[in-house]
């Protein structure tokens, strides 16, 4: 191994040496080795618990209409299902030693120093793979998930911590994990999905998922917590400020309008990370959770930063126009008819 060889040409580590202050990464993604990770899964839970895991990590990777994913459907089955063209392949492989870094805690640890980062918030990939299992395997699935990732970095915790996935279908499922992830696991971040799918239930009432699973597909919606939720999801957020740990998403918006295309994986990527950063934002600052709780602290990854400034930009031009003060410039009362009349009759008679 060629590590010091390779330290001093790293580029990182060149501009590391010259600050005065630490370095921290906050979205450093890693893979699970299967074999362990399912042996870890089934011991926990048993082997329910690993087959859910791959339903819903199935599920997450791919795009099913009538059972079958893209992959399997033939173009004429892709425009007739409107079958959302789903990821492909994303692991980097040219790079033998890098394959080998995001998925072998020890080496990832050995080789921080290369990328010119003294502390690192990890994202394993699989640390949200729950949010889509069966509501009665979802929390011991998730409890598994982090516990995994716990046990395999702990020896590394001065250097590198993993995020914690917490389930929020409902505030009392994301308290119950987030209390364990912190107070027995000793996670320090949490990593939520920034909206959950809910059924309309008007539809739903008419159609039951169960009698009518591809009219349940597309009758839904995505609650945000923040704004218009079936829940209140306060006990939630002020729980997260009592343990004093950050959330964190990486909550995207493909399948979304605008984003469903059945051919091009790449049209439905583009920016949809900003985009589902941007409707949680929208929700928490209108659903009043931002003001409720001044302390709490929202890392939205993956999307850039502009998205934030177009989003504050347009907070502040909304308030200068539509403020209670400005609102008077709409105020119909206002209007002297007699003028608007003799306008009208002056320019508008014919």
């Amino acid at each position: 191994m060629t590590e010091y060889s390779r330290l001093k040409t790293s580029r990182s580590a060149a501009i590391r040496a010259t600050l005065d202050y630490p370095v921290i990464d906050t979205d450093v993604h890693t893979n699970d080795f299967t074999p362990a990770f399912e042996d870890y899964i089934a011991k926990y839970g048993g082997v329910k618990l690993v087959d859910e895991l791959r339903k819903t990590e199935a599920s997450r990777l791919n795009s099913k209409s009538n059972g079958k994913d893209w992959y399997q459907q033939t173009p004429e089955e892709r425009q007739y299902n409107r079958t959302i063209r789903s990821p492909w392949w994303a692991r980097v492989t040219k790079n033998t030693l890098d394959l080998a870094t995001y998925t072998l805690p020890g080496l990832l640890y050995e080789r921080q120093a290369e990328q010119g980062s003294d502390y690192s918030v990890l994202f394993p990939n699989n640390v949200l793979a729950p949010a889509g299992a069966s509501a009665e395997n979802r929390q011991a699935l998730q409890r598994a998930v982090n516990h995994y990732h716990a046990d395999i970095y702990r020896k590394y915790s001065d250097r590198l911590t993993p995020v914690a996935g917490i389930p929020l279908t409902t505030p009392q499922e994301g308290i119950e994990e987030l209390e364990f992830a912190v107070k027995t696991l000793g996670l320090k971040v949490i990593n939520i999905t920034g909206g959950v799918k809910r059924p309309i239930k008007v539809i739903a009432d008419k159609y039951p998922a169960d009698k009518f699973p591809e009219i349940a597909k597309y009758a839904s919606y995505i609650d945000f917590y923040g704004l218009d939720s079936e829940y209140d999801y306060d006990p939630f957020w002020a729980k997260v400020v009592e343990l004093g740990v950050p959330v964190t998403t990486h909550y995207g918006s493909q399948g979304w309008t605008g984003r469903s295309s059945i051919s091009n994986y790449m049209n439905n990527h583009i920016g949809h990370f900003a985009d589902g950063s941007e409707a949680f934002a929208k929700a928490l600052f209108f659903g009043g959770v931002t003001k409720r709780f001044p302390q709490l602290r929202v890392a939205m990854l993956e999307g850039g930063a502009d998205w934030g400034a177009r989003v504050y930009i347009h907070l502040v031009d909304r308030f200068s126009k539509r403020n209670i003060k400005a609102l008077e410039n709409y105020n119909p009362a206002l209007t002297n008819a007699d003028e608007l009349f003799e306008i009208f009759e002056r320019y508008g008679a014919e």
